[in-house]
């Protein structure tokens, strides 16, 4: 997977939905945060119509899609925190 930065590099750090208190993941203005129990969403984010806001689109897509990923397979998901 690939996650861009605060300064626009590429990194290549999958993101572990609710694996961890540490991974923080910069796109654009937009910082999400993993937690334990949750990932926090803080920030803008424009998505333009060019390469650079496909990208964007794309990793803010693999973030929220790990984050299903890892809510689907859990068998003890609460209704409710």
């Amino acid at each position: 997977m690939i996650f861009l930065g605060s300064e626009g590099k590429k990194m290549t750090i999958p993101f572990m939905a609710f694996q961890n208190e540490t991974d923080v993941f910069e796109i654009g203005n937009l910082t999400a945060e993993n937690r334990l129990d949750r990932i926090l969403l803080q920030g803008t984010l424009d998505i333009t119509k060019d390469q650079q806001g496909l990208e964007y689109a794309f990793t803010l897509k693999r973030i929220i899609d790990a984050a299903i990923e890892e809510m689907k397979r859990d068998k003890n998901l609460p209704s409710r925190l």
